[in-house]
């Protein structure tokens, strides 16, 4: 199962864990209309990123053949046909939109025939409970997806029986997601993508993927033009239901040559397997059920893992993000230390862009409580272009509020403004109602001196 990470000091993100018992994969109502409106992301496009054919080939092996937990799935399943969606319980009011938007991208970028219905039955149904209610089933999980089942009481019942194992799944026909309805737009939806793409396709994450919701760190929230590619082989006609890993891989190649060309003849990166005592490192470093020294510990734990393993890639980065997280709590100038390595690692690699607007948010929230308000509008410029393309909301709505105090202290009181007022719309979607945007206006204010 995927544990809770938190990313930043100033926003809190939680995961989506597909779930079958013990297998279990997972991931606000405004009412106060004196704050501006909602902001809401438009369509972004994405693109593939250039990879590897023969890199392709592992990932989405390792991603459609086994589980979080390790174990393995005999063969592939997926959906046969058009796939109909439909939503029960109590779903928030930025749902039914979100879910308009993801299957129409579905659609067009992966050629999956997805689309919602309001009549019949559902393939698929996304039933919106209370975060209490998810809870109750899964401790650790903010959201999560179950096979054969179409309502949380059913999969209450059928929990821990095979009906709702997913290595014994020979198809797909009917599933059941489970959101919270009382949590952030933003946590709705990124609910939304990952357990959505897990229904229809790969139920493990890999943390080798730099660009991509198939991970464990939450970095990505929304579904990448990485995710759209996998979907797509997902889906291809050389493809079916019940074939095993080895009758997979050896149709792979004429795919990935017919849907991925510029990766014909690429050279291969050869990225090494993730050991899982890496990742209990990092969920614990990052977690918030445990004590300072047990999560230093951890932080240290995934540091030299990953120093052993001589990684260089995003993972090597996280190692040290982790690491400043944890630091910054009682020694925030060693943190910094840590937050600029992690950025040297992230420069040297591609598809990293939103793991340095993170590092940059720690760096500049630093640099104003320092009263460096020149630094902080440096570190934050370049990545607010960054969150918008990755419709993180609550990222760029930090990165505003930064800015925003950062021009008050170089005494540029009109940019301050207007900037905590563009800020605002983007936070009632990212954190939801409206006492949790006056919280994390008044958790940036605090940061400067000029506040006291």
């Amino acid at each position: 199962m995927k544990a809770a990470l938190a990313l930043t000091a100033v926003m809190m993100l939680g995961a989506c864990v597909p779930a079958s018992a013990p297998d279990v994969a997972t991931r606000a109502r405004i009412a106060d209309t004196t704050l501006p409106p909602m902001k809401r992301f438009a369509a972004t496009p994405t693109t593939a990123p250039v990879r590897a054919n023969a890199d392709l080939a592992r990932d989405f092996l390792e991603l459609s053949f086994r589980m979080e937990s390790g174990r393995k799935l005999p063969v592939l399943t997926r959906f046969d046909g058009p796939i109909n969606v439909a939503v029960t319980g109590k779903p928030p009011a930025t749902l039914a939109s979100d879910l308009a938007s993801l299957t129409a991208r579905l659609r067009r970028e992966a050629g999956i025939d997805i689309r919602r219905t309001r009549q019949g039955k559902a393939h698929i149904t996304i039933e919106a409970v209370s975060r209490r209610d998810i809870q109750k089933m899964l401790p650790q999980a903010a959201c999560f997806v179950a096979p054969n089942v179409s309502s949380l009481n059913e999969y209450r019942i059928a929990r821990r029986q095979a009906k709702t194992d997913w290595t014994r799944l020979q198809d797909r026909s009917q599933l059941a997601i489970f959101l919270p309805y009382d949590a952030s737009p933003q946590e709705v939806r990124d609910c939304l993508h990952e357990e959505l793409a897990q229904a229809i396709g790969p139920l493990n994450d890999l943390y080798r993927l730099p660009d991509s919701v198939f991970n464990d760190d939450n970095v990505h929230t929304v579904l990448t033009g990485f995710d759209m590619l996998i979907l797509r082989i997902y889906y291809d006609p050389a493809l079916r239901s019940g074939m095993t890993e080895a009758q997979t891989a050896a149709a792979l190649p004429g795919i990935l040559a017919r849907l991925n060309p510029a990766g014909e003849g690429r050279p291969q990166r050869g990225t090494t397997a993730t050991p899982r005592s890496w990742s209990t490192a990092i969920e614990t470093a990052l977690g918030r059920a445990t004590s300072y020294s047990e999560r230093y510990k951890a932080a240290q734990d995934g540091l030299r893992i990953a120093t052993r393993a001589g990684w260089r890639d995003h993972r090597r980065g996280f190692a040290h993000y982790t690491m400043g997280r944890v630091l910054q709590i009682k020694d925030p100038t060693a943190a910094q230390d840590h937050y600029d390595r992690a950025n040297r690692y992230y420069n040297a690699n591609p598809g990293t862009a939103l793991h340095r607007a993170y590092t940059a948010t720690q760096m500049a929230a630093y640099a104003v409580s320092r009263g460096d308000g020149a630094e902080a509008l440096r570190l934050t410029k370049s990545h607010l272009k960054t969150a918008e393309q990755a419709e993180n909301a609550a990222l760029l709505a930090t990165l505003l509020l930064i800015r925003s105090e950062a021009f008050a202290l170089e005494g540029r009181v009109e940019e301050a403004r207007r900037v905590r007022l563009d800020s605002i719309g983007w936070a009632r979607y990212g954190f939801g109602p409206d006492w949790a945007v006056r919280a994390k206006l008044r958790e940036i204010a605090a940061l400067s001196p000029r506040n006291g």
